[in-house]
């Protein structure tokens, strides 16, 4: 797959020759500062100009469209084959070859899932209510495959070293799954402070659903100044995380 910027990541997974994926970074586009330079986000306060270029940018690189998002936290899963420009949800998923599925991320977890087959694709914009609630769940509902047969990704997100969160966010997390508590999703920070560790617990969530096969992580997008970050810079960029079927 070719696409213009050495700085933007192809995943390293064992996902069938069909399926393809790509998330973006910082590098290759118009944007001005604070949201130099690919920033794919249009409700972020940038220059709408900028963010038509930027994503005409990306879809050279791609073959059609992404179906981009309204994403507001939730669970709700939409079908690329039935959707409409600017779907109210936080997940996608299609059947159909050539279709683009698409999340924007920046600190949030990006989840990036297909089956063994090559025949179903999905993405996932897995924030920590979002992963509380249920959209991988959900996600992998939308799939209708069995878990054992799927695969996951985990994209760039907010690392545990840099992710501190109260006791309401441990706890909503341990209401659905006590063994977060001991799984070291979860370490003690200053005054009463947690570091919580997205990919541990999104991969807790995917183990528990019956997917085995999870993929990537090691990323932080507080630290690596290659990514956004919304948590480290409040005004800011968005980058894609986007998954289809050759």
């Amino acid at each position: 797959m070719n696409h213009p910027m050495a700085d933007w990541i192809v995943p390293d997974w064992p996902a069938p020759a069909r399926v393809r994926a790509l998330v973006t970074t910082r590098a290759g586009g118009v944007s001005a500062a604070p949201y130099a330079t690919m920033n794919l986000g249009a409700h972020v306060g940038d220059d709408p100009a900028a963010v038509a270029e930027n994503r005409r940018r990306l879809r050279a690189c791609l073959p059609s469209e992404p179906l981009w998002l309204t994403q507001v936290h939730g669970c709700r899963v939409a079908h690329v084959e039935e959707a409409e420009t600017a779907e109210t949800a936080d997940a996608v998923c299609t059947r159909q070859r050539g279709k683009v599925c698409a999340v924007l991320t920046a600190d949030c977890l990006p989840v990036l899932l297909c089956d063994e087959a090559g025949v179903v694709v999905c993405a996932a914009h897995a924030g920590w209510r979002g992963l509380a609630g249920g959209v991988i769940e959900a996600a992998l509902r939308a799939m209708a495959t069995p878990p054992a047969q799927l695969m996951a990704w985990l994209g760039p997100a907010i690392g545990p070293r840099a992710f501190e969160v109260g006791d309401d966010v441990r706890n909503a997390f341990l209401a659905h799954a006590p063994d977060a508590a001991t799984a070291a999703a979860f370490t003690p920070a200053a005054d009463g402070k947690w570091r919580a560790d997205l990919y541990r617990l999104a991969t807790l969530r995917l183990n528990a659903a019956g997917v085995e096969r999870v993929f990537g992580g090691g990323f932080c997008t507080w630290e690596e100044s290659r990514f956004y970050s919304f948590r480290r810079d409040k005004t800011t960029g968005r980058m894609a995380s986007l998954i289809w079927m050759a």
